[in-house]
């Protein structure tokens, strides 16, 4: 997966929720973008996103990775 199509499954789960969504690429250094959902925000690159990185990130969304 990689940072669009991250921002893309994030904005579909904030319709799904109800929830507030919002994608500044400006607020982050270099190819890096802040994603809001919700109350919570995570630093989103536009590359190759891991496994890890993916499950860290959506901890600090606060998203469960079966509902994701």
């Amino acid at each position: 997966m990689n940072g669009r199509e991250f921002v893309r499954c994030a904005r579909r789960y904030a319709r799904k929720t109800s929830g507030k969504f919002h994608f500044d690429p400006r607020r982050g250094k270099g190819s890096h973008g802040t994603l809001c959902v919700g109350n919570r925000y995570t630093v989103v690159k536009h590359g190759e996103i891991s496994k890890g990185m993916l499950t860290a990130m959506l901890k600090q969304l606060g998203i469960d990775r079966k509902e994701f």
